[in-house]
């Protein structure tokens, strides 16, 4: 079980980092961490007006499932399964959720 709250701390610091370096001074589009540690759900969001044009996009979702790490949304260009794995999270407990169950076999991560 400690493991499961390391991974979340993990996944929370490893947003909040994502969040702080792309929030930009008076941009009216900001990015946020939303953490629901006790549940183990976790999204970095885009909100905000750009002009006349309301901005609500979910860039990462991360969910902790059965002890591992599934990776459900990744709108971005980073590669947020391998600064997991920098972070000390082991392939075998991160999940590719966002990936077709048949294809999954053929990445370095777990399964399910």
């Amino acid at each position: 079980m400690e493991r499961v709250k390391t991974y979340g701390i993990t996944i929370k610091q490893l947003l909040k980092k994502y969040a702080e370096d792309w929030n930009q001074p008076n941009s009216p589009i900001k990015h946020i961490v939303i953490a629901d540690t006790e549940e183990g759900h976790f999204q970095l969001l885009q909100i905000g007006w750009e002009e006349k044009d309301y901005i609500f996009a979910v860039m990462m979702h991360f969910d902790i499932i059965d002890g591992k790490v599934w990776v459900q949304e990744n709108r971005t260009e980073e590669y947020v399964a391998e600064e997991l794995v920098k972070q000390g999270i082991p392939k075998m407990d991160i999940v590719l959720g966002l990936q077709a169950p048949s294809m999954r076999q053929y990445t370095e991560y777990a399964v399910a």
